[in-house]
């Protein structure tokens, strides 16, 4: 039984994995969701629309490639595992799994978008036995800057625990709002970072805090008036980038504070910035980062999920 399906649609990739646990090994294929120049993401009913388009050919081309046979199958069904956590777009992984399920006699598992990132990183970061333990994981994208508490569940592979957020603007908002206004195309992470490493000077930030929760709104405000004020785009970029690593770096100290000296655990697309990264990496020797293409939105660990299931979670306890 080495092969194991995944699937998530979310806001802004259709994303199709299969998980080969014999090789530990995951093969994927991926597509962002096309959003027009100068647009900050698409509506629900457009998500929706383009996933119906792509997720068959994404399924067509992983499946071209290689002679897979899935033992289950394995899906996203909603952004996070808390009471009321919905969005239209998962509703096209879901329905693509229970068919396949239905038609294969195979057992379709569902999870959350959030927990999937958090395997994906796990997985690349090459510490699957975090799965067993209690540790701390950020989960820092275009709709989260969540830091977390995560504990291992039978039912949920990974009980999840909010313990901070961002009280306005998350992380990822910030750096699309920001690249947009400096003529980027959304989603506008990369451009962003290759325009910071060409900054000049780096202007002091001071990140706000309240507790383990944090506010990032006033990046955007700071930003636009560099911007007004003929500062260049560069430093906008740094400027914004070193808020959003500063803010985050806050927000693991008052964790490690408050749940003591676990391990730390970063995911998500905005953790895909090496800037950021390194900056928290001096800070803590112990943060685990997922490779680029397992933070970005990914149905890595949702395929991973479904083998933790289907072996039985308590073998990884």
């Amino acid at each position: 039984m080495p092969d194991f399906l995944g699937i998530d649609t979310s806001n802004y990739t259709t994303s199709v994995a299969v998980y080969d646990s014999e090789e530990n090994k995951v093969y994927q294929t991926k597509k962002l969701l096309p959003v027009k120049q100068g647009e900050l993401g698409l509506r629900q009913s457009d998500a929706v629309f383009h996933h119906t388009k792509q997720l068959p050919d994404m399924v067509e081309l992983l499946f071209a490639e290689h002679d897979f046979a899935p033992e289950a199958v394995s899906v996203s069904v909603r952004p996070r595992n808390i009471e009321g956590s919905y969005m239209p777009c998962f509703l096209c992984g879901e329905g693509f799994a229970r068919s396949y399920a239905a038609i294969c006699k195979k057992t379709v598992y569902r999870t959350s978008h959030q927990v999937g990132h958090i395997l994906a990183a796990l997985y690349s970061a090459g510490r699957l036995d975090l799965v067993g333990k209690k540790f701390i994981a950020f989960h820092v994208s275009g709709g989260t800057t969540d830091c977390l508490l995560c504990e291992p569940d039978e039912d949920e592979v990974i009980k999840i625990t909010e313990i901070g957020t961002s009280l306005d603007l998350k992380a990822g908002q910030a750096v699309d709002r920001v690249g947009v206004m400096l003529g980027l195309k959304f989603p506008c992470g990369i451009e962003l970072e290759k325009l910071a490493v060409k900054a000049d000077k780096h202007t002091k930030i001071k990140p706000t805090l309240k507790g383990i929760n944090c506010c990032l709104s006033g990046v955007e405000n700071k930003c636009r008036n560099m911007l007004d004020k003929g500062e260049r785009p560069e430093n906008i970029a740094a400027y914004c980038l070193d808020y959003i690593s500063g803010t985050i770096i806050g927000m693991t100290k008052k964790a490690v504070e408050e749940y003591g000296d676990i391990p730390l655990v970063f995911a998500g697309g905005v953790m895909s910035d090496k800037i950021i990264r390194d900056k928290i990496v001096s800070n803590f020797e112990n943060a685990e980062f997922a490779a680029p293409e397992f933070s970005c939105d990914n149905a890595a660990g949702v395929a991973i999920l479904g083998y933790l299931k289907h072996i039985g979670v308590k073998k990884c306890l």
